[in-house]
């Protein structure tokens, strides 16, 4: 179904994203964001798993400055509940490859002893399984909202996957974004990503997260309210809407997380 004023895209990955404080501009330079899809063993114990977690997340992550942004976003509504994301944000396409190698140098920081490190990653490796897959999105400049938030609580992450047309078609994201989207007090924040490098070139992806899921319904009617607001004559709302849907398919997927506050950069 074509997005219209009584879809939900006012609730729309980004893994990531997320928990990111991006300086505040008009035009914001775009950055790219890597989501790594793992399966975690659902056999393993999820308290021992999120200390492995942390005990990485300080030693490594939080420590390597080229990662601007990071978030492990855990199932909560999606199609397969051994979903973990590992997202990762960097300012630059050649960032990702250099933080690999500050990450290889902290990891050997971190645990000098070299049978002391072989053991950690031994059980690191033993909480998922031995299939994943890798997405590389940028940001877009179609209207963001950074998290403000200092809770140390869990927050819904709600993302949806469209498919972009590819035709040429289609305007308006930004400006529905700026009336609508970044005016919802329930949406505590918003990233549209779009492929960068993997498997679908159509790939769209919106983040929004909210502080639980009766917010997200909330959010759900406060859209429709400042929907109308903005384009209170029906033949102008219906105009807007035909022109946006050009730029996509009409075929989207939905997915629920909640991420771990802990091992938020």
């Amino acid at each position: 179904m074509k997005k219209s004023r009584n879809l939900v895209l006012g609730m729309l990955i980004l893994t990531l994203l997320l928990s990111i404080k991006l300086h505040a501009q008009e035009d914001p330079k775009p950055v790219f964001v890597t989501v790594t899809t793992l399966h975690r063993n659902l056999d393993t114990d999820r308290k021992d798993w999120k200390q492995t977690e942390q005990e990485y997340f300080d030693k490594v992550t939080s420590k390597n400055d080229l990662i601007i942004g990071s978030e492990l976003l855990n199932h909560y509504y999606t199609e397969n509940s051994s979903e973990v994301l590992l997202v990762s944000v960097f300012k630059t396409w050649e960032d990702i490859e250099k933080a690999n190698d500050i990450s290889n140098d902290l990891i050997k920081k971190g645990w000098p002893d070299e049978k002391s490190r072989k053991a950690f990653f031994d059980k690191y490796t033993s909480y998922y399984g031995p299939m994943h897959s890798d997405e590389i999105y940028t940001t877009v400049a179609a209207g963001s909202k950074d998290l403000k938030s200092t809770s140390k609580e869990p927050m819904i992450v709600y993302i949806r996957k469209s498919q972009l047309s590819l035709n040429g078609q289609g305007k308006g994201l930004k400006e529905f974004n700026e009336k609508v989207t970044l005016n919802n007090p329930y949406i505590k924040a918003y990233y549209p990503h779009r492929h960068s490098w993997g498997s679908d070139s159509r790939d769209f992806l919106e983040a929004y997260l909210y502080d639980s899921l009766s917010d997200l319904e909330k959010a759900n009617d406060k859209q429709n309210e400042l929907i109308q607001l903005a384009w209170p004559k029906e033949e102008d709302r219906k105009a807007f809407f035909a022109e946006l849907n050009k730029a996509f398919t009409g075929i989207h997927g939905d997915y629920l997380y909640h991420n771990e506050p802990t091992l938020s950069k």
